[in-house]
Parts: C-alpha cells; structure tokens; sequence
C-alpha cells in the first residue's frame, strides 16, 4: 500500500470527488451510484448493492480499495458459508501440541491450561474478523460477495457485524473494530435478503449501462478496440438486452467479447464473427441457438443503419 498510518489516503469530500475517485480506477459510475458510494464512506454505513451478474458490483469494492489504498478483505459467499469460515477458527492442532508439551513439562492445572490454549495466538482469522483488526493504512474495505448464496441464519449472524462492527467470541469475549470498515455488500438477487440486513445499509441497484456509459466503459476496458468496432458492440448489446433471453449479457461480457473480437483484428462486426463468438457473449445455449438462426443477420443491419444516422454517436 502506498499510504501509510500517518498520511492515510483520505475519503472524498463530495459526489464529484467519488466520481473522480472511482474514474481513477476505470469505474465509469453514474451519479446516482457515486452519490450511494460517497454516503456510504462519509456515514459509515455500509454499501449494499443489489443487481444482475456482471454489472460491476464487486468491481466497485476492488476499485474503492485501490483508489483509497486500503486492504480488500473478500468474503465470498456460498450456500452452507458458517462461522468457521467466515469469521474464525481454533487452531486446533496447535492447542493440542500446546497442551502435550504442557503435560510433559507436568502443568497439570486445567484451568489456566484452558485459559492458555484459548490465547488469541491460537485464533485463526477469517474475513470478518480480520476487517475489524486495525490497519496500518486505514480501516479496509470489506467486500461481502453474493450474499443472497447464503443461508439465512448467516445472515442473522452478520446482523451484530453490521450494527455495531464487532464479533463475540465466546472463549475471549466482544472484539469491535477501533475504526469501522468501508462495507460493500452484493446480491444477485437469486433470493430477498432480510430487511433487518438492508436496514443497516444504503441500498443501490446496479442496472446494465445505457449505451453512453457503455461505449464509455469500452474505451476505456478494451482501448484496442477500433471506435467503429466499439459502438457496433454497444449498440449490438443494447439491443439484445431488449430480447427475452435466458440471461442477457452484462458488462463484463461485453468487455470479454469486444477482447475477443480485438485478438481476431476483428475491425467491425459481421455476421460470421458474431455466430463464432457467441460464447464470449451469451452462456446459455438456447439464447446462442435463438440469435444463430436468422436474428444476427437483422440485429446488424438494425444497429447499422442506426450507427449511420447518428442515433449511436
């Protein structure tokens, strides 16, 4: 980390910074999510962010802790996620080898013996419990990713984490954070988190880009790309987002496929190139199969017409 515990990188002052900020690190943020993100840090509150796969909610942890040079400390969530895990864990091998050589030495009393192999030198320390220890170049930032692929009594749990920024640890007591962490949560919304969760944080949907903020993003997360090649990728995205398909492509295949497109010197889209490279795009078979059969051919000669009339400028 670049900064250091005397001259922490400090937060932004105002909604223009928090652009500014999150532009450093290639994050093109809307105003509406730079104002979420600037109340979060400001009030200490944390960051819950809800939307589709691939819309950049976890990037916007990444690039809050890049831009603020403070440690990202990742919980990624999964069904059956406990607080072994996710929080701490004895050492349990290292307590038996303690309490053997204590044996040996003849320290036969229980009690301080149980007292000595609960020592926090035995605690292992996952996610949660490490973002509540003290930093040197500040508080981190805490990303909970994908929350809804937890249980519900996880979330219960995450309820005292979230209120008061400390775990309780039955052998040693109530460890709180000296400083809180910068908390961003996510969902895909694959199940309703509980309210009690989203009372303790600011909420923020995060929507598939327009085609403004796209072409954006694109020139500046694929730069190799030919201008005329971006614009034909976003305004070919944009129009399968309007399509029922099984699951429409977000930003982050969109940026996979104009790469791809890049290393095959692709200089604009035809329709042979979009049906070989579908799977960059599209991650379902049926939605591939929909748009080999016959929807290609017209999607471009769509956005190409359009592209030509200044509709996509």
């Amino acid at each position: 980390m670049s900064a250091n515990a005397t001259h922490p990188t400090p937060l932004p002052a105002s909604i223009d910074a928090t652009v500014d900020l999150l532009a450093r690190g290639d994050y093109v943020a809307s105003r509406r999510l730079a104002t979420a993100v600037y109340l979060s840090v400001r009030m200490g509150r944390p960051l819950f962010l809800e939307g589709a796969a691939g819309v950049g909610k976890t990037e916007i942890a990444k690039v809050l802790a890049g831009a603020l040079d403070r440690s990202l400390i990742r919980l990624q969530c999964y069904e059956g996620l406990d607080i072994a895990s996710a929080v701490y864990e004895w050492n349990y091998q290292r307590q038996m080898v303690e309490i053997r050589l204590a044996e040996a030495e003849g320290q036969v009393d229980r009690d301080s013996l149980a007292r000595d192999v609960f020592d926090r030198r035995f605690l292992t320390r996952r996610p949660l419990l490490q973002a509540l220890e003290p930093h040197p170049e500040g508080p981190p930032v805490l990303l909970i990713d994908e929350l809804d692929r937890t249980d519900e009594p996880f979330e219960a749990y995450l309820l005292e984490v979230l209120s008061d920024y400390q775990v309780t640890i039955p052998e040693l007591g109530t460890i709180a954070a000296p400083e809180p962490p910068l908390v961003v949560i996510t969902s895909n919304r694959t199940r309703e988190i509980h309210d009690a969760v989203k009372r303790r944080c600011l909420y923020h949907w995060v929507d598939y880009p327009d085609a403004e903020r796209e072409l954006a993003i694109l020139r500046i997360k694929a730069p190799r790309a030919p201008e005329a090649l971006t614009r034909q990728v976003t305004a070919f995205v944009q129009e399968l987002r309007g399509m029922d398909l099984f699951k429409v492509p977000g930003i982050a295949e969109t940026i996979d496929w104009t790469n791809a497109l890049v290393q095959l010197d692709q200089m604009s889209l035809d329709p042979a190139v979009v049906n070989d490279t579908l799977g960059a795009l599209l991650k379902y078979q049926d939605d591939i199969a929909r748009l080999e059969y016959g929807e290609v051919n017209e999607i471009l000669r769509r956005i190409n017409a359009e592209i030509a009339g200044g509709r996509h400028d």
